[in-house]
């Protein structure tokens, strides 16, 4: 299992993903965590799974639907979000399956983490 990781170390409320790296690869070993950009070019898997800062939620929540967000307004290239590549991969077809898996900017990491690992072991199975 392949597992995309979004996110920025330098802004912290964009870096709970890649703090809980560490811990997440230790606990599942055997599943590939790509910490990628979510604006450049990748092969997107079969089934996108992916861990990422959501904004507007209080606590860790999957989503595996793209309408389910709310677009931010895309005034300059530099507004082209992870959001808004994801929505144009989907279009253009590349997307066929999207598990997102989104975390509070604000969460308490330890509480994340315990969140996140339940969700990852459901969705192994």
């Amino acid at each position: 299992m392949e597992i995309f990781v979004f996110g920025n170390p330098d802004l912290p409320g964009d870096a709970l993903p890649l703090q809980l790296l560490p811990k997440l690869r230790q606990q599942f070993p055997t599943v590939q965590f790509q910490v990628v950009d979510p604006n450049e070019e990748w092969a997107v898997p079969e089934r996108l799974v992916v861990l990422d800062t959501v904004v507007g939620v209080d606590r860790v929540t999957v989503f595996s639907d793209l309408k389910k967000f709310v677009p931010a307004p895309n005034v300059t290239l530099h507004d082209f979000d992870a959001y808004a590549n994801l929505r144009y991969l989907q279009k253009l077809g590349h997307i066929k399956e999207v598990l997102i898996i989104g975390v509070p900017p604000a969460a308490d990491p330890e509480h994340t983490f315990r969140a996140v690992t339940e969700i990852l072991k459901q969705v192994r199975a």
